[in-house]
């Protein structure tokens, strides 16, 4: 009987879990926690980032979402996104021990600035400068990171 119970409850909170993603999102507006998209959600998230459908496990993998202005938005990882809430410092340590080593470098690399800032860095004379920045979304994330789930 146990077991019973127990597989009628996994049913059940997988329903609602499927079914409740949205309402989630509608219902506490803003959460900037991220989570791993449900099975459920995958077809869509294939959709969203125009991934073929033989890629179902790799998006299960590398997708998750979060909720913003009561809507869901997934984000898939990357080599060089993060999906997490973005650096938006002007100073890099990273950029100073790399541009003291590369004085003249046009280009730091992620590996050492690290891939959530929003500043993309370049050396002058030894020091770091910022060459461009990515726009952030209300909720501090990189904003091109991020995609709305419509409904």
């Amino acid at each position: 009987m146990p077991t019973i119970l127990f597989a009628l409850a996994l049913c059940a909170a997988q329903a609602v879990r499927a079914e409740t993603l949205a309402a989630h999102c509608a219902s506490i507006g803003d959460d900037d926690r991220t989570r791993p998209i449900p099975a459920e959600t995958v077809p869509a998230a294939l959709k969203l980032f125009k991934f073929p459908a033989d890629a179902a496990g790799f998006v299960q993998a590398s997708t998750v979402y979060r909720c913003m202005g009561g809507a869901v938005w997934l984000c898939n990882h990357g080599a060089n996104l993060t999906c997490a809430k973005a650096d938006v410092s002007r100073a890099s340590k990273g950029a100073e021990a790399f541009c003291r080593q590369n004085p003249g470098a046009a280009v730091v690399p992620m590996v050492a600035t690290g891939h959530n800032t929003i500043y993309s860095w370049k050396c002058v004379g030894g020091k770091p400068q910022i060459a461009s920045a990515e726009k952030v979304d209300r909720r501090g994330f990189i904003a091109n990171q991020w995609k709305r789930l419509d409904r």
